[in-house]
């Protein structure tokens, strides 16, 4: 489990072909990483990977090909920053909201504009994840926990404070850039329990 509060920005520093998938090196220099261990998971713009090999300001992860399916921002061509957050420890504060690192689906940016001293991002979901996007309501963009300002249709909006902007790599973005999106977990939950 994760909250959604990035610890760090880091960059993809290689990526080597797999079979079926890619292995990634991540240079971490400004994540903690003494405690750290092989098998540990850390969350990529929201995708949950695990550390297979340490190395001294960094690691290597290895992504399937269901996972690079399914999500965006780790093949080459894109953007080589990624939002960093260890696992959650249960003696950890959660600061954001709860995020499991399984991406539901990719959205599109289809407004990035200053606001005052803000940014305003709207984004496109995919038509079945709408339906548990709310007012208000908790989304995880590229790992990035933020709370819905309005929802109409399949296009929400999100104010970008300017901590989030500087600190993450929300700021790189733009119009048409696809983003890795995580619904609210407990809504998920209901509309299961509802559907049965």
């Amino acid at each position: 489990m994760f909250t959604g509060i990035v610890a760090a920005v880091g960059r993809i520093s290689k990526r080597q072909a797999l079979e079926q998938g890619v292995r990634l090196s991540i240079d971490a220099a400004g994540l903690e990483l003494s405690d750290v261990k092989l098998g540990d998971s850390i969350a990529h713009n929201g995708i949950c990977l695990t550390v297979i090999k340490k190395r001294k300001a960094g690691y290597d992860v290895d992504v399937s090909l269901e996972t690079l399916n399914c999500t965006t921002g780790l093949t080459a061509g894109g953007h080589d920053q990624v939002n960093l957050e260890k696992a959650l420890r249960l003696a950890d504060r959660l600061g954001g909201h709860l995020v499991s690192g399984h991406v539901d689906g990719i959205g599109e940016v289809v407004k990035l504009a200053p606001l005052g001293e803000s940014h305003h991002l709207v984004i496109k979901a995919p038509k079945e994840l709408a339906k548990y996007i709310a007012r208000k309501g908790s989304i995880t963009v590229d790992g990035v926990a933020l709370t819905t300002n309005t929802v109409k249709g399949r296009k929400f909006s999100i104010n970008l404070i300017p901590h989030t902007w500087q600190v993450t790599t929300l700021r790189h973005l733009v119009v048409g850039a696809k983003v890795n999106l995580e619904v609210d977990l407990i809504a998920r939950y209901v509309e299961r329990m509802q559907s049965t």
